[in-house]
């Protein structure tokens, strides 16, 4: 068995959603980024690819590349589903957590599992999404900001 983690960050900007996990969700501010700023599976990612010591989703799928501007982060997580199939691991699991003090995810929690389970050709019950505040610390509690964190177990498939 393998184990990786991850961490993401993205500052808020113009915009009336942000995406998590692969979820539309409705919001008074959108995210600054290359992609479509989605932390939550950008955190996933880089625990899969750490995992299998493949490096960081900047490696991959860089900002640099004009083919990921605006980028649908679903397709980071597929193309990663590949890459552990390539290697012969399967998720074991994995939890993440969102910490902001907006939008609500409690409410959007069980279709990024849903989202994220198609992904990675597993079962939902494979897939944790948990929420924190900070309350009112820190850049995410001044709402500027979001960030996630995942932990992933990968076992032989």
């Amino acid at each position: 068995m393998r184990i990786g983690q991850g961490f993401d960050v993205h500052a808020f900007g113009l915009g009336d959603h942000v995406m998590l996990g692969g979820v539309r969700v409705s919001h008074t501010q959108g995210l600054l980024a290359h992609s479509d700023g989605d932390v939550v599976l950008h955190a996933l990612c880089d625990a899969l690819l750490g995992a299998l010591a493949l490096g960081d989703i900047g490696k991959h799928f860089p900002p640099s590349d004009e083919r990921w501007r605006g980028a649908d982060s679903r397709t980071f997580v597929r193309a990663i589903a590949d890459m552990l199939v390539e290697h012969g691991y399967e998720l074991g699991n994995a939890d993440i957590t969102v910490i902001c003090e907006a939008p609500k995810v409690g409410p959007h929690a069980h279709a990024m599992r849903e989202a994220i389970a198609q992904d990675l050709r597993v079962g939902v019950d494979r897939i944790s999404i948990k929420a924190t505040t900070t309350e009112t610390l820190g850049f995410t509690g001044r709402r500027e900001g979001i960030a996630a964190m995942a932990v992933v177990l990968l076992v032989r498939a």
